[in-house]
């Protein structure tokens, strides 16, 4: 049985150790506070059970269509960017050796669609969160530009002949709760 609940990553509306598992899939990677989320993960996971989380390299596809998001929507101040949660050295220190076990593993997630590199291109405008965003902040000139530039990124990393086919790394991290 599958539960789907709506809630917020930095204040979880679960018990204490309620979870054997707890996952995300380039999701928690996005949340503005990541100690908060890290607090949250630890209180809601059993002792033994684990966090496994899938986050966007800096290097990959995504991180670096991120990155051309930020240069022209950036985030609010204080907010660290969404890729430390790919960042070995940063997971080390945000996942504390007292309270966690980490591996990490690169993994690559490749992406198929029907439609052309463009029409890929346009359909995260339409509804690819950090895409949305960077869009309802540029004026027009700067939308024309923008949407060209994605369609580029797009095409410019497809290997697909009749449709959309891009490879993207992202890092899968398995934390066990001690």
């Amino acid at each position: 049985t599958v539960n789907f609940d709506v809630g917020n990553v930095e204040d979880l509306p679960y018990d204490d150790g309620r979870f054997d598992v707890v996952l995300s899939m380039f999701g928690v990677m996005f949340a503005a506070r990541p100690a908060r989320v890290i607090a949250e993960l630890a209180r809601v996971t059993r002792p033994g059970g684990r966090v496994v989380l899938a986050n966007w390299t800096r290097g990959g596809f995504i991180g670096k269509m991120l990155a051309k998001h930020a240069a022209v929507a950036p985030p609010p101040a204080g907010v660290p960017s969404p890729l430390l949660w790919a960042d070995e050295t940063v997971l080390r220190e945000r996942f504390d050796q007292r309270t966690w076990e980490i591996t990490t593993t690169p993994r690559i997630l490749t992406f198929r669609y029907p439609s052309t590199p463009a029409g890929t291109a346009e359909l995260f405008r339409t509804a690819y969160g950090p895409t949305v965003r960077a869009f309802a902040v540029l004026d027009e000139d700067r939308r024309a530009t923008f949407a060209a530039d994605l369609a580029a990124h797009w095409s410019w990393h497809q290997r697909g002949e009749n449709a959309t086919e891009v490879d993207s790394e992202y890092l899968e991290v398995v934390a066990v709760r001690r």
